[in-house]
């Protein structure tokens, strides 16, 4: 089991978070609403006065809590986290632009980010794709790539950027609800993990957790054709344990991702194909953009780095630049 009784205190994880209510699995399985102990809110404010990480508690996070007479319970310790995934939480409208934008936890304690996208509908965006591997990549974890809804057809620019990211190394699986394809594969690649499925509104995350796993019984929905964007159908993060080895996190779909906490200087080293050139640049403080002597664009201008994915290095280099002006 996961969950173990220890003094007068209950070790749970954190399946789901609304507003101020953190649902802990205990040790029967069951989920208890809880709160957090006083004292963590005032860290918080501490926290978020300083412009630190927003979330004291995750999903995902292991914790400790006790019950109180009426079936709830209080969260009197979090554990350390092996690992989280992150980003730039979103810009406040009308809210100043200049300063540092917080961090925003999707989950935490993770094996496996799944990135998912989809051929059409809403559109195949390698960009997207790149900045959540980027993610994935700067919190140390296993990155594999899902490109759904193939039985509307695969252009061959989806079936290029592909052959690309197989070379660099990351498992892909493409896949569809419609006929099957790639389902036990991607059934194959989740077990015994805890897996983060993340991608953009309306890449039918939901819909392949549950063709993966019936019980499970998700909401999905469909696609604005005004905007041709998917509807958020999962609207926070979610733990969904699947058996006793084996747990996935369905997550909201994004509209935009910022990776968080990454220099300048450090982008590159998460940009897996980088790495045969990245020492050899004149400089080692290179950002691959303007510097003489750098090995990386010397490589994009040999072709032995994929000008699509250089592309994708740039444009997230500028958000960290501007981030970074003021």
């Amino acid at each position: 089991m996961l969950f173990y009784f220890k003094g007068g205190c209950i070790k749970g994880r954190i399946y789901k978070i609304e507003s101020k209510d953190y649902y802990v699995s205990d040790a029967v399985d069951s989920l208890i609403r809880c709160s957090l102990r006083g004292r963590f809110q005032k860290e918080f404010a501490l926290k978020k006065d300083k412009l630190y990480k927003v979330d004291l508690a995750a999903v995902g996070d292991y914790v400790e809590f006790e019950f109180n007479k009426d079936g709830t319970g209080v969260i009197e310790e979090i554990y350390p986290r092996k690992n989280h995934v992150s980003r730039k939480a979103p810009k406040i409208k009308g809210a100043s632009t200049r300063g540092e934008r917080l961090e925003q936890i999707i989950a935490s304690n993770l094996d496996l980010l799944v990135v998912t996208s989809s051929v059409k509908n809403p559109k195949f965006n390698p960009k997207v794709i790149d900045r959540l591997i980027v993610t994935g990549e700067s919190s140390n974890l296993d990155v594999a790539i899902v490109i759904n809804k193939i039985d509307l057809g695969l252009a061959e620019d989806i079936i290029e950027l592909a052959d690309i990211y197989k070379e660099i190394g990351y498992k892909l699986i493409f896949t569809s609800k419609v006929n099957g394809e790639g389902i036990e594969s991607l059934k194959e690649l989740l077990n015994n993990k805890t897996s983060l499925i993340w991608g953009q509104s309306g890449v039918g995350k939901s819909s392949l957790l549950n063709i993966l796993y019936p019980h499970l019984s998700l909401r999905t929905g469909d696609i604005s054709y005004s905007t041709s964007k998917g509807i958020h159908t999962t609207v926070t993060s979610v733990v969904l344990p699947i058996d006793e080895n084996t747990f996935v996190i369905d997550t909201p779909g994004i509209r935009e991702i910022d990776p968080y906490g990454i220099r300048e200087e450090d982008l590159g080293h998460y940009f897996k194909e980088f790495s045969e050139y990245i020492n050899n640049c004149k400089f080692n403080t290179c950002t691959h953009n303007h510097e003489p002597g750098c090995a990386i664009v010397e490589a994009v201008q040999n072709g032995e780095i994929a000008i699509e994915r250089y592309e994708s290095y740039l444009a997230i280099l500028q958000t960290i630049e501007e981030d970074m002006n003021f």
